[in-house]
């Protein structure tokens, strides 16, 4: 295979892998969406299931005791995959962002088309998604709705088993530990997601120094 061929056929390799990258990154989108979905409507059908037996005492609370802890199980494994998909891709928009750095390679032309300040995480130096900070972009992820909807879940469980451990009077006390199981699974899950993510912006700091031609 002559040069010419050669370069003709790495240029196809490329664009293809582009092409898949991209429908990749789409597929993580499309399956954080469907996880969601799914746990929502879990949810919102238990909370419908409670509200109907809350008219029997001696049913409502072994209702509870079962459904409630079943969604929030559902609701940790939705996290953590949820986190997966995004920081499959983060990894996607790396190997995208690895391909346009060789685009831009082509030519004037094509250095000015496919100049990294017009492209996304991790060529741009900051993209539109962190213009209130990493921190606060990070709190807007998928993962962290359904977390801390899951960890509400999780303090009605804890206040609602204190409150019956208690004999029903002490409410202050039964809320305060529901509002602290709140708190804490929320600054676990804002740990594990930042060093998720860190993880995935340590691999892509070598492609950023490469990124120019």
């Amino acid at each position: 295979m002559d040069e010419d061929a050669r370069q003709s056929a790495f240029m196809s390799a490329l664009t293809a892998e582009h092409f898949v990258l991209q429908t990749a990154a789409s597929s993580t989108i499309n399956e954080a969406a469907a996880r969601s979905s799914l746990y929502v409507f879990t949810l919102s059908s238990s909370l419908i299931a409670i509200g109907f037996t809350s008219q029997s005492p001696g049913v409502f609370m072994p209702f509870v005791a079962v459904v409630l802890p079943a969604v929030f199980l559902l609701g940790v494994f939705t996290v953590i995959r949820l986190v997966d998909t995004a920081v499959e891709n983060m990894q996607y928009l790396a190997g995208i962002a690895r391909v346009r750095s060789y685009y831009r390679t082509l030519g004037r032309e094509a250095l000015s088309y496919f100049a990294a300040e017009s492209g996304r995480w991790p060529e741009a130096t900051s993209p539109p998604s962190q213009s209130l900070g990493p921190f606060i972009a990070a709190l807007g992820t998928t993962a962290t709705m359904i977390a801390f909807i899951n960890s509400i879940v999780a303090g009605a469980v804890v206040t609602l088993g204190i409150n019956a451990l208690l004999g029903g009077d002490r409410v202050g006390i039964s809320l305060s530990c529901g509002i602290v199981s709140v708190v804490v699974l929320m600054m676990a899950f804002v740990a594990y997601q930042r060093w998720r993510f860190s993880i995935v912006d340590l691999a892509t700091r070598p492609a950023k120094s490469t990124a120019e031609p």
